[in-house]
């Protein structure tokens, strides 16, 4: 899941970061409201945490100008400000909840979960394609009685390619979702990564495989002598 956080307060920013990293998201930062609506309006992101105060644009007109673009990605609105007419504000200008500093993780989490769900995210352990099996919770990959264990990123991206399997999923699609928004990868990095997916495809003597389409992406196949 990709999470947009947008909070000046750089302490706090890192410490969100490193606490949904920690439960596997992946999380992009934006330290003021316009880099903050700048990211968000890419449309990648699966929630976005939005402080009120922030310098160049503040949450609240963050929340109104993306909802003006047709964004309608779920914002949890952050602020130290508790009284119920802040509250009414920043639900009125978009924010599908509402938080106030400071919080626990553990609600962190739980709203973040809720916010989800409203989007209608289905909670499942496994996914599957023309045999191979991909467990979420253990980050394995099989195929009949054969598995292999993933890393981090390679889940990640066979995760995306099984999402939308013989869809085309480019590059830069991968980069974004995977490196995140303000990373330095290049294609190169995302070659890699396939190349290993591959090795681990043919370990578990798969019959499926990754196609490159030159200069457009990669998708899912099944082989044809299969």
């Amino acid at each position: 899941m990709q999470v947009l956080v947008v909070e000046d307060e750089k302490r706090l920013a890192q410490a969100l970061e490193q606490i949904l990293t920690e439960k596997k998201y992946m999380v992009d930062l934006a330290y003021d409201g316009r880099d903050g609506f700048d990211m968000a309006v890419s449309g990648i992101y699966d929630v976005i945490i939005l402080d009120v105060m922030l310098p160049a644009m503040n949450g609240l007109e963050v929340a109104q100008m993306l909802r003006k673009e047709k964004i309608a990605t779920p914002i949890l609105m952050l602020t130290a400000k508790d009284q119920v007419a802040d509250k009414v504000a920043g639900l009125d200008a978009g924010a599908d909840d509402y938080m106030t500093k400071p919080f626990s993780p553990d609600e962190l989490f739980a709203r973040v979960r809720a916010l989800t769900r409203r989007q209608g995210e289905v909670v499942i352990e496994e996914m599957t394609f023309d045999g191979i099996k991909l467990n979420l919770s253990t980050c394995d990959l099989s195929c009949n009685d054969r598995s292999v264990h993933l890393n981090f990123k390679e889940f990640e991206i066979m995760k995306i390619l099984m999402s939308n399997p013989q869809a085309v999923t480019t590059k830069d699609d991968l980069i974004v979702k995977v490196w995140g928004y303000d990373s330095n990868a290049v294609d190169n990095n995302v070659e890699v990564y396939i190349s290993f997916l591959r090795k681990k495809l043919e370990f578990i003597k798969a019959n499926v495989e990754i196609i490159s389409l030159r200069k457009v992406g990669y998708r899912l196949e099944g082989k044809a002598n299969a």
